[in-house]
């Protein structure tokens, strides 16, 4: 090999070395790509929709209700969930009926995609801790999320980030925003 070829080598695998690196940066603390599975935001995601996941947001700013966030399940290291906030942190939730309480207060919000049947743990009030949230799928009736107790109440460290924009499909592109 000449000189200019183990120049050039060295330039590629330097090149390459940076490229994983920066990639690297950016899937752990900037964002990352995360494929919806299941029906359980339905009809605002769909089953395979492929998003991008703001993960530096909240290293700044609190979530927000109605947010939809992905979080790690029971802060397991590979499952995740992807959730809308409903309830914030120092709240008491409760659901009566098809309708969600809010510190005794109706909570108006239309994202539930049909009527409620179940309020499973929130038959109750449920008060939230000071780094927990309260979370409901969109597709209410077939979501497990903080009404479940194998899910319950979500705890802040668990959020990886909030889903920000939709890749795919391409006819639906676009940034992921509250109503």
């Amino acid at each position: 090999m000449t000189e200019e070829t183990i120049k050039n080598i060295k330039e590629w695998i330097i090149y390459a070395i940076i490229v994983v690196a920066a990639s690297m940066f950016i899937v752990t603390f900037i964002a990352q790509r995360t494929i919806v599975d299941g029906n359980s935001m339905n009809n605002t995601l769909q089953n395979g929709d492929n998003l991008v996941v703001d993960k530096v947001s909240y290293r700044f700013s609190d979530p927000d209700r109605f947010d939809i966030v992905v979080f790690r399940y029971h802060n397991e290291k590979n499952t995740f969930y992807i959730k809308r906030i409903i309830g914030l942190p120092g709240e008491t939730i409760q659901i009566v009926d098809d309708d969600i309480y809010v510190d005794g207060k109706l909570l108006e919000e239309d994202y539930g995609k049909d009527p409620m049947l179940e309020a499973g743990r929130a038959t109750e009030p449920v008060t939230l801790g000071n780094d927990e949230y309260f979370v409901l799928g969109d597709n209410r009736n077939d979501s497990a999320d903080s009404r479940d107790p194998s899910v319950g109440n979500i705890q802040e460290d668990w959020i990886v980030g909030r889903a920000l924009f939709r890749i795919t499909p391409l006819k639906k592109m676009g940034l992921l925003l509250e109503k």
